[in-house]
């Protein structure tokens, strides 16, 4: 598994205020813009800047399965699928 350099991630970005949210699940990481597309490039940058530092670390492995992440045919590391996201309501 050490040739393995492909992640596929789920990302989120929401707007909160005045400012846009990005933020990835699976590995906890989060980051902001002034719009989606800066917060979606930020976000990415962060990412990338985890996986450096992991790689660095060599923790690569134990963090992508730790996190559930699986290999795929194509030696990609596979984020658990995200089966649905909706908005619920609840009164309380």
């Amino acid at each position: 598994m050490k040739n393995i350099k492909k992640v596929q991630l789920n990302t989120e970005v929401w707007k909160e205020g005045n400012m846009y949210v990005s933020y990835v699940p699976q590995l906890d990481i989060s980051s902001c813009g002034k719009t989606a597309e800066e917060a979606k490039e930020n976000i990415r940058e962060a990412t990338e800047l985890f996986f450096k530092e992991i790689k660095r670390m060599k923790t690569s492995k134990e963090v992508f399965e730790e996190a559930g992440f699986l290999v795929d045919k194509d030696k990609i590391w596979k984020a658990p699928e995200l089966i649905s996201f909706e908005k619920m309501q609840l009164a309380f």
